[in-house]
């Protein structure tokens, strides 16, 4: 990251929390969703206990870690944020709930490294704390690996408060920009939406009890590539069985979205894979979005963690309950 990049990003950082944060808390304190800044991050508390905190400075592009929902236990792997014996050092691009794509105008945004680019958090534009739900939406800049800016997004992370025991959701709507002129979001199968999770819950590591399962009733490796409405990866974390659920919003360019899920541990919706997951190998374009400069395109998403498989869960139940609104 450019000096004088990361000094501009920390410094509306700051302004934003002196403009906002007076005014973000509208549940008592120890109560609700309390959305808290400090220096280098924002600290989600559920009732008085961290369930997340957003990672916006030093780091190739914003994200999520850790996720700790049923039975207070953390869905996604420690590395590469922090060292925890007998986890696999793979995918260092893999930090806990994060979004990014390979193919940007040509360009990578997926991976890490001299050869990748990045995603620069620009500015706050909400926080916002609350008794039922708490805001954190951002703006955000892609650039090249040399720097060069490809394009914008706005998104915005909705956290809810648990209304049962054993459910968390959050909402995620982001919305790219091609702010510098045409923007090609590009046909690879390294995106999206994505989060890696829990050692212990690889299928690799216990194919007797992780599943993963879809809305097509397709089953653990069944599930790559697929397109269906939603998918969820259930698995062990001590002695207990926990799971996760992506809800693919019916508003979204197509719909229903392919899946870049893996037995190791790799949870993503991808709605621009289509060549990789179709196995088109005449058109390696089958999957490009393109936007004209000036155009935008938004897609929706929720994130249900819950305890036990997604039968025990009523993961089906629970999206139909999403896509009608009833749950807000």
């Amino acid at each position: 990251m450019q000096p004088s990049v990361l000094h501009a990003s920390v410094l509306s950082a700051v302004l934003i929390f002196a403009t906002l944060a007076p005014n973000a808390g509208t549940a008592a304190p120890g109560q609700g969703v309390q959305i808290q800044p400090t220096d280098d991050r924002v600290r989600v508390e559920i009732d008085g206990q961290v369930f997340t905190e957003y990672y916006f400075t030093n780091v190739p592009r914003p994200f999520l870690y850790p996720l700790v929902g049923p039975h207070g236990l953390n869905l996604t792997r420690d590395y590469p944020m922090k060292e925890t014996p007998g986890e696999v050092r793979d995918h260092p691009h893999h930090r806990s709930f994060w979004v990014g794509h390979g193919a940007v105008n040509g360009h990578d945004c997926w991976a890490e490294g001299n050869k990748s680019g990045r995603i620069l958090h620009e500015r706050f534009t909400r926080l916002e704390s609350g008794k039922d739900a708490g805001v954190i939406a951002t703006r955000n800049t892609w650039v090249s690996v040399d720097g060069k800016p490809l394009c914008h997004d706005e998104r915005t992370l909705r956290f809810h408060r648990p209304t049962k025991a054993g459910e968390w959701l959050i909402d995620l709507d982001i919305t790219w920009l091609a702010t510098q002129g045409p923007l090609t979001l590009g046909d690879t199968k390294e995106g999206t939406i994505a989060l890696r999770l829990s050692e212990t819950m690889r299928l690799t590591k216990s194919p007797d009890r992780t599943e993963i399962l879809n809305s097509n009733n397709d089953r653990n490796a069944a599930t790559w590539g697929k397109r269906a409405k939603w998918c969820d990866y259930s698995g062990p974390i001590q002695d207990k069985i926990v799971g996760v659920a992506i809800f693919d919003h019916p508003s979204n360019p197509r719909h229903p979205t392919w899946w870049h899920v893996r037995d190791y541990g790799l949870f993503a919706a991808n709605p621009f894979g289509k060549h990789d997951f179709e196995n088109l190998k005449e058109n390696k374009t089958a999957g490009d979005l393109e936007l004209p400069a000036g155009g935008s395109v938004t897609f929706r998403y929720r994130f249900f963690l819950h305890a036990g498989n997604a039968a025990q869960a009523k993961v089906a139940e629970k999206y139909d309950q999403y896509t009608a609104g009833a749950l807000k």
